[in-house]
């Protein structure tokens, strides 16, 4: 299975001014093929640098895509530091010149002469024109390995990746294998007894499994090599399975489901509805309880609120928006820690919780917000 490595390119980036996301497209694309990933690089608009880091990356890696820099101005030299990187001169294409005349007349403008850079590609490039931009991409092989530089807009890089990179290196490469992952979230636990619980798994080549924890959330990251989708999923399944057991009820779900919409279902099973009420949580919990898909749940926002009031707080809530289920948050800095008081009211019963936070203060609303939503599920689920 052949590497790669990610070179993104633009002095912006390195600014803070561009978020970079085409490192993640590539990323996921180069996943769907079977490449493996090992490293990503961003580097600003200077030949001499751009053109050491396509060096290094060949040494260590047999795909190198680029991602911007091919732009006409003189602030965009990835054509001159890859044809430097691999000891070639560029050359200049008359039909891409007509290509990019082409383009730029669609807008009813004439091209300017600095436009012709856009002409030039390393010597023996393979060209990759491009219907929905002015930058022509291209890739260069340099023996068994290729370096593939693709514009930096993103909905053009996207199109070229797709239609003609992802084929190319299909069939370069011979790839048959798929990387797939699954992603199994917890809450409620720390990173360290997770990976108590599950690091003789950790250990796995193949299938792999990962931690990546968040603030009151912790994912459980699992990738399989197959040469088909299926194979990849019986691998995955079978040790979903081994950490479902091994976890129990901190599992509260899988790639795109979020603690809310678990609890959401949940509530609709049992025909309950839901208010809530926060306060020092900076809008956290009713931005996640009114989120796409979800029916909207009422949360009234109070600016200050003392503990001691909380359970009447939501008592009262429920009875305003007619709801059986109500939600209290507070949260209230102090010098060293967070405290985070929570009230739970179901139609079983009442319940209180004190917790405190001791990381970034600013973290803490995210925190309590997940910390109060585990609680809810945890109650409501059916056990």
């Amino acid at each position: 299975m052949p590497s790669a490595e990610i070179i993104t390119i633009g002095t912006e980036l390195l600014l803070g001014e561009t978020v970079d996301t085409n490192t993640r497209t590539v990323a996921l694309a180069l996943r769907s093929v079977g490449v493996d990933l090992y490293r990503t690089i961003t580097i600003g608009d200077n030949t001499e640098r751009i053109a050491q880091a396509i060096q290094e990356s060949l040494e260590r890696a047999d795909i190198v895509i680029t991602t911007g820099g091919l732009g006409p101005t003189v602030d965009d030299p990835t054509r001159q530091a890859v044809a430097q990187a691999v000891n070639i001169e560029l050359e200049y294409h008359p039909e891409l010149w007509e290509q990019i005349v082409e383009r730029i007349s669609r807008y009813g403008r004439t091209p300017t002469e600095n436009q012709k850079r856009q002409a030039y590609v390393p010597r023996g490039a393979q060209v990759i024109s491009n219907p929905v931009g002015t930058a022509p991409a291209f890739i260069v092989e340099h023996g068994s390995k290729a370096v593939i530089s693709l514009p930096g807009v993103p909905r053009e890089m996207e199109t070229l990746l797709n239609k003609n990179v992802l084929p190319y290196l299909q069939k370069r490469y011979n790839l048959h294998e798929i990387i797939l992952v699954r992603v199994l979230h917890t809450s409620g636990v720390s990173e360290g007894l997770i990976d108590e619980k599950i690091g003789d798994l950790e250990q796995w080549s193949n299938p792999s499994v990962g931690l990546a924890a968040h603030s009151g959330i912790v994912d459980v990251r699992i990738t399989a090599k197959a040469k088909t989708l299926e194979q990849a999923k019986r691998q995955i399944d079978k040790l979903e399975k081994e950490i479902r057991q091994r976890l129990g009820r901190a599992i509260f779900g899988a790639d795109d489901e979020t603690l809310e919409d678990v609890i959401m279902k949940t509530l609709a099973k049992r025909g309950w509805t839901l208010s809530a009420v926060e306060s020092g949580c900076d809008g956290h919990l009713a931005h996640r309880l009114s989120g796409p898909g979800l029916d909207r749940v009422p949360v009234d926002i109070l600016p200050s609120l003392a503990n001691n009031l909380l359970a009447e707080t939501v008592r009262q809530t429920c009875q305003k928006y007619h709801t059986n289920v109500g939600l209290g948050v507070i949260v209230t800095p102090h010098k060293e820690q967070v405290s985070v008081h929570l009230h739970l009211h179901t139609p079983i019963a009442d319940q209180e919780q004190q917790l405190t936070y001791g990381g970034h203060p600013r973290n803490a609303p995210r925190w309590a917000v997940n910390m109060a939503l585990d609680w809810l599920r945890l109650e409501v689920e059916p056990r």
